[in-house]
């Protein structure tokens, strides 16, 4: 039984390595940061003149920053 266990978990192992090294993309960690931060539905700075709108907008991307 524990030669069965264990080639369960070398399996396994093998499986999850494969799973990895496929989902393992140069750039891939970037695009999946920036899904989940479009995902949080940031504001939009419509830009101009407008110092308070933009703190209230740097302050609404920073609760996301904090929260991912």
């Amino acid at each position: 039984m524990a030669a069965r266990t264990n080639a369960q978990i070398a399996e396994a192992s093998a499986t999850l390595t494969g799973i990895t090294a496929r989902d393992h993309q140069p750039g891939r960690e970037d695009e999946a940061r920036l899904e989940r931060f479009i995902k949080h539905k940031p504001p939009t700075f419509t830009g101009g003149y407008n110092p308070e709108g933009a703190v209230k907008w740097l302050e609404e991307v920073e609760i996301i920053f904090e929260a991912m």
